[in-house]
C-alpha cells in the first residue's frame, strides 16, 4: 500500500542524510589519506636533506680554510632547516591527519543512529502493512483493528522521535564538519606557512655564508699549496746560485779580454822592434854598396 506522505518526506530526508554522510566518509577517507601521503614525503625530504648534509660536511673537511668555514655553516643551516621540517610533520600529524581519521568513529556512529531511525521506520512501516491487511480480513473486528492502530501509533511516535533526533544529530554533524574543514584546512596552511617563513630566513643565511667566502684567500692558499715552504727555499738557493755563477762568468770574460789585450799589445811591440832591426839591416847594406863603387 501507498506510504503516508510523512513517512515519504521521512525516506526522502534519511535517503539525503545516509547520502551526506557516504559523501563525508569517501571524502575525508580519501584527504585523510592524501594528507598522510604528503607528509611521508616531507618525512622522506627530512631525510634526504640529513644526507645531503652529511655529505657537504665531509666534503668542507677537504676543501681551503674559507670554503670550508663556509660549507660548513650552511651545512648548519641546512640541518637547522630540517629541525623545522620535523616539526611540520610532527604537527601536520597531530593537527590535520588525526583530526581527519577520527571521522571514520564519527562516521561510523551517524551510521548507528542512521540504522535507529531506519529500524525505527521499518517498524511503522511494518504495523502500517499489518493494520491495513487487518482491516481487509476483520473489518468488523474492532478490537483487533483498534490495537493495531494503537501498535502502529506508538511505532509512528517512535519513527518520528528518532527521525527528529537524526535530525538534531545530523544537523551537529554538519556543524562540526564544516568548522573542522576550517580548522583542519587552516592548521595546515599554519604549519606550512611558520615552516617556509622559517626556511625562508635561514636559507637567507645559509646564502649569504656562501657568498661571504673569501675566494682570493682561498686561491693563495690553494697557490702556496703547490709550492711549499721548502721548495722555495730550493728555489731561492737556485737563483742566488745563478746569480753568482753569472758574476763570475762575467769576471773571468773581463780578465780574459784583458789578458788577450795585453797579449796584443806586446806581439805588436815585438813586430815593430822586428821592422826596426829589418829597416837597420837595410840601411847597413846600403852603406857597403856605396862604399864599393868609390
Amino acid at each position: 500500500m501507498s506510504r503516508t506522505p510523512d513517512a515519504r518526506a521521512r525516506d526522502t530526508q534519511t535517503k539525503q542524510i545516509q547520502e551526506n554522510i557516504t559523501n563525508v566518509e569517501k571524502h575525508f577517507g580519501d584527504l585523510c589519506q592524501l594528507f598522510a601521503a604528503y607528509v611521508r614525503k616531507t618525512a622522506r625530504l627530512r631525510d634526504k636533506a640529513d644526507l645531503l648534509v652529511k655529505e657537504v660536511s665531509l666534503y668542507a673537511d677537504t676543501e681551503t680554510p674559507n670554503l670550508k668555514l663556509g660549507l660548513k655553516n650552511f651545512a648548519d643551516q641546512l640541518a637547522q632547516i630540517q629541525d623545522y621540517r620535523q616539526a611540520e610533520v610532527e604537527r601536520l600529524e597531530v593537527k590535520v591527519i588525526e583530526p581527519l581519521k577520527a571521522y571514520g568513529n564519527i562516521v561510523k556512529t551517524k551510521r548507528e543512529d542512521m540504522k535507529q531511525t531506519q529500524t525505527a521506520r521499518n517498524r511503522e512501516a511494518k504495523q502500517m502493512q499489518q493494520l491495513e491487511r487487518m482491516r481487509q480480513r476483520n473489518p468488523s473486528d474492532r478490537q483487533i483493528i483498534s490495537q493495531a492502530e494503537s501498535e502502529l501509533q506508538r511505532a509512528t511516535m517512535e519513527a518520528t522521535r528518532t527521525t527528529r533526533q537524526l535530525e538534531e544529530t545530523i544537523d551537529d554533524f554538519e556543524k562540526q564538519k564544516i568548522r573542522d574543514i576550517k580548522k583542519i584546512f587552516g592548521e595546515f596552511v599554519t604549519v606550512e606557512m611558520a615552516f617556509h617563513a622559517k626556511a625562508l630566513e635561514i636559507y637567507t643565511t645559509a646564502y649569504q655564508h656562501i657568498q661571504n667566502v673569501d675566494e682570493e684567500g682561498d686561491l693563495e692558499v690553494f697557490r702556496n699549496s703547490l709550492h711549499p715552504p721548502d721548495y722555495q727555499s730550493r728555489l731561492e738557493i737556485v737563483r742566488a746560485n745563478s746569480k753568482l755563477s753569472l758574476n763570475r762568468t762575467g769576471t773571468s770574460m773581463s780578465k780574459s779580454g784583458t789578458m788577450q789585450s795585453r797579449t796584443s799589445s806586446r806581439q805588436r811591440k815585438r813586430d815593430d822592434e822586428e821592422d826596426d832591426e829589418e829597416e837597420e839591416d837595410d840601411e847597413d847594406d846600403l852603406e857597403e854598396v856605396t862604399d864599393d863603387e868609390h
